[in-house]
């Protein structure tokens, strides 16, 4: 019916062409069309369509039209950085029990195959993955096939590969088990399980007819934490508001959301430091810590590790506070209680937004009662971003990824 359809529009269609005058008395008059040999007629109501193809199309999006961006909170619905997931293997295939026979040959002796393993589930480090978002709760690994007849083997079960970021952390009850620090790592969460033995395995000259056929064992089961650290050469650290996410968006080429209120920032960001030798630095936007914040105040526990994975530490400040110089203090603090010595990395003491009023005396004061270099700059305004820019990379040289001490102290984190 649908074909017969096509087809005489399209007849109408090229009439329309030699004629266009006659498409407009055709279109109030009965639609007759012939379907596989059977002739209907719609006299009850007539059917108005156009041969246009224009009216028929779908309507297009303007070309032009600009996607229009994903705000922060529907940003951290795509960032996960922690999952709790049951690990279940496949299960290996049972052996069967069987004879040979065939004419001339009764006595063909056992002939069944052994079952497949089961396929195990393996977890790989991908440097393309930057979030536990496509991780689901379960995974379950294929299972083999069983033996048959004629000494035939089962198949094995196909291994399971789950891809996650660089900087993942595999922990069971608590306990780190293995770090996924390096592109293609893998770790396998759960072996799958062994096949079962046909009866063509327990032949022997004792028994020349066993009946015997094992089934397969079943899969590991095991339910391990996967935690998300993020991996980059400097933080930056900060309370809330200080201005990190436009520091970050000023010095590199990342682009994250800035609001003038506090808790913008729902989930890290990471931005690239391009320099004209063609080096290298990433810079993470931590989310702004709060006082308490080592008792899982606030955003907590849940971002403070993200710090681990830093080389150096930018440790934020907002002039424009009554006294930036105790935000300093209040910063180690929570760092020292989250874990001892974490302070103590090399670091720098950003004084942002210097373009803002009694800015100059603030910096005078803070100067006076810290020993550390302190780098004023404004985000807003891009002022002495440079200086920022060369010393980061300074801190960089001085402490590059692979070399150290701190990066054993990093690896057993």
């Amino acid at each position: 019916m649908m074909f017969a359809r096509v087809t005489f529009r399209r007849w109408l269609s090229f009439i329309d062409r030699l004629n266009p005058d006659l498409s407009s008395a055709r279109i109030n008059q009965p639609l007759v069309c012939f379907a596989y040999g059977r002739r209907s007629t719609s006299s009850s109501r007539a059917r108005e369509f156009s041969t246009n193809r224009c009216l028929c199309a779908k309507a297009r999006t303007e070309p032009n039209k600009k996607k229009r961006e994903l705000s922060e909170k529907k940003l951290t619905r795509y960032f996960v950085d922690h999952r709790r997931v049951k690990f279940v293997a496949g299960s290996g295939g049972k052996g069967a029990s069987s004879f040979h026979s065939e004419p001339r040959k009764e006595w063909g002796g056992p002939d069944g195959g052994n079952g497949g393993d089961g396929g195990s589930i393996i977890i790989k480090a991908d440097k393309f993955v930057k979030s536990l978002a496509q991780v689901v709760s379960v995974y379950n690994g294929q299972n083999g096939q069983s033996g048959a007849s004629k000494n035939c083997y089962g198949r094995n079960g196909s291994p399971t590969h789950i891809s996650v970021p660089l900087g993942t952390i595999v922990k069971e009850e608590g306990e780190t088990i293995v770090d996924l620090s390096d592109h293609g790592q893998e770790y396998v969460a759960a072996f799958g399980g062994i096949g079962g033995k046909g009866n063509r395995f327990f032949l022997s000259n004792e028994n020349r007819a066993p009946m015997t056929a094992t089934p397969g064992e079943m899969g590991e089961q095991r339910v391990l934490q996967l935690e998300l650290r993020t991996m980059a050469h400097a933080g930056l650290v900060g309370f809330p508001n200080a201005g990190k996410s436009s520091l970050l968006k000023a010095i590199s080429n990342a682009k994250p959301a800035v609001a003038a209120y506090p808790f913008t920032t729902l989930r890290p960001h990471v931005g690239i430091v391009n320099y004209r030798d063609h080096e290298q630095v990433a810079v993470a936007d931590i989310p702004g810590i709060i006082r308490g914040a080592h008792l899982n105040r606030g955003l907590g526990l849940s971002f403070l590790r993200h710090i681990e994975r830093c080389r150096c530490l930018l440790f934020v400040l907002d002039i424009s506070s009554p006294e930036p110089w105790t935000q300093l203090e209040h910063l180690r603090y929570e760092l020292d209680q989250y874990e001892a010595g974490l302070s103590g990395r090399p670091h720098a003491i950003i004084a942002n937004k210097m373009d803002l009023p009694d800015s100059t005396e603030k910096l005078k004061t803070l100067r006076g009662l810290v020993k550390q270099r302190v780098i004023p700059v404004s985000a807003l305004t891009g002022q002495n971003t440079e200086e920022l820019i060369l010393h980061l990379r300074e801190l960089h040289d001085g402490h590059p990824l692979g070399d150290g001490c701190e990066d054993e102290k990093l690896k057993r984190h």
